[in-house]
């Protein structure tokens, strides 16, 4: 029996990180376990993807990044929505919506 894939799908790791930042500030691995723990562990986040995506999207403005001491004491980079971020999440969030809707359908078709 194959192993199903968990990876994060490519083009939504964008938006899972907007979503789980829209709830909290939080550091790298916390944003990870939090995709994992939201998506009921249908989705992995690939620790090397997930920092080059946050750097990118610091770069592109949608984020703002402080180090601050962690939960275990230890010093972390910690990630927040930008105004811009914000905007950008909820403009995904309309499109995978209508995506999803598509697919739906599709899968729904009688034929």
């Amino acid at each position: 029996m194959s192993q199903s894939n968990t990876d994060v799908i490519q083009g939504t790791l964008d938006m899972l990180i907007l979503k789980t930042l829209s709830l909290e500030p939080m550091h790298g691995y916390g944003i990870a376990r939090r995709v994992e723990q939201l998506s009921r562990d249908v989705f992995k986040v690939n620790p090397g993807s997930l920092l080059t995506a946050l750097q990118r999207m610091e770069r592109a403005g949608l984020l703002d990044a402080e180090w601050r001491t962690s939960e275990h004491s230890r010093r972390a980079r910690y990630y927040s929505l930008t105004p811009a971020g914000r905007k950008r999440l909820a403009l995904e969030t309309a499109d995978w919506k209508r995506r999803a809707g598509a697919v739906a359908r599709l899968l729904n078709a009688e034929g």
